[in-house]
């Protein structure tokens, strides 16, 4: 899954305005994270023609200079500077995400900022204060989750650098990241956390099928892909039980013992899926021992709509411009009606 921080910047009038102490020491720390990684940042050309770099670096900045020609001349992504440098973060994670329930709610907490907007996720670039913003809420009574995040977005207010955290990934993870992230700059709804994501994993996919043209590297990303869409499936699958067992009217008390019960159901239900794997175990830090709503709010966020955004590519034919365009008019509506445009195509596609 690829996770990350959408980041828009603010103006120091805009941080200024905020009244709350809290707010303005969260800013402060985006900022200066960011911040951090661009004055890091050297030219990818640079990079790539320095000796004194890992061989396997150099290769992957190859790659990721070549796919991004590829976004612009054959996915139709923004052309502009993101990519043509390079940061060695020298660490595994270049944010860490905080995301929330409720006890007894699949629906993820939204943090809302100005100009920003909203999101179901609260991001910070140092893991120490992500956990005490997390420790905080789990003292409330919320389900928390934390994630280390490979990579992140300011939608084109900056030049995006290709961070370490990217290029340390297989092939086809590093060119999905690229048309990923390329894909927030093409389509962007303020507010609506699972269209973007769903959006952007759309277009990745498709960008890694035409990047690959069928080769064995295709074979293999697709059979992670698969994978990837049949624990998603069983995530979605638990979330929908949940949010009916919470629906009913029941004590509190027994909400929670059935929350418990088909938690571990999931869990048994994964070893199951996995059994047929060979050893294939990238999923298991999806389900930890403190498994809770908030990891499935996260699951939902990017995979739950990607059906129907897939559907809508294939009623284009695969005509990439035409995709866009009725991307845009979905995001022109409401939150409600997107979502009820997007099933309808699904079904139209299952009819079909």
């Amino acid at each position: 899954m690829r996770l990350r921080l959408l980041f828009v910047p603010l103006s120091l009038a805009g941080i200024l305005a905020l009244s709350s102490c809290s707010t303005l020491g969260y800013y402060s720390q985006a900022v200066g994270g960011h911040l951090d990684i661009m004055l890091r940042a050297r030219p990818l050309e640079r990079v790539i023609d320095d000796e004194r770099e890992p061989a396997s670096v150099r290769a992957k900045l190859r790659i990721a200079r070549e796919a991004r020609r590829f976004a612009a001349e054959q996915l139709d992504l923004p052309l502009n500077r993101s990519y043509e440098s390079y940061v060695d973060l020298g660490r595994p994670s270049v944010t860490w995400n905080v995301t929330a329930t409720s006890a007894l709610s699949v629906e993820p907490v939204e943090w809302c900022y100005p100009i920003a907007g909203c999101f179901n996720y609260r991001g910070y670039f140092s893991r120490a204060e992500a956990e005490q913003y997390a420790e905080g809420l789990r003292r409330r009574g919320f389900d928390v989750y934390v994630f280390g995040a490979s990579a992140y977005s300011t939608l084109g207010w900056f030049d995006d650098p290709l961070l370490s955290t990217m290029v340390k990934r297989p092939e086809a993870e590093l060119v999905a990241t690229l048309f990923h992230e390329l894909a927030h700059q093409k389509v962007y709804v303020h507010g609506d956390s699972a269209f973007n994501e769903a959006f952007a994993v759309a277009v990745a996919e498709e960008g890694v099928r035409r990047w690959f043209h069928g080769s064995e590297q295709y074979t293999q990303y697709l059979r992670a892909q698969e994978r990837l869409r049949s624990v998603s499936a069983l995530l979605l699958s638990t979330r929908e039980r949940l949010a009916a067992l919470y629906g009913q009217a029941l004590p509190d008390a027994e909400k929670l013992a059935g929350k418990r019960t088909i938690l571990d159901g999931l869990r048994n239900d994964y070893q199951l899926l996995k059994a047929g794997w060979d050893g294939y175990d990238r999923f298991d830090s999806w389900l930890p021992d403190d498994l809770n709503n908030a990891h499935l709010a996260l699951t939902a966020t990017y995979q739950e709509l990607v059906p129907g955004f897939k559907a809508m590519l294939a009623f284009e034919h695969g005509h990439l411009e035409r995709f866009y365009e009725s991307v845009r008019a979905l995001a022109a509506l409401s939150r409600q009606e997107r979502r009820l445009r997007l099933r309808a195509v699904v079904a139209t596609a299952d009819a079909d």
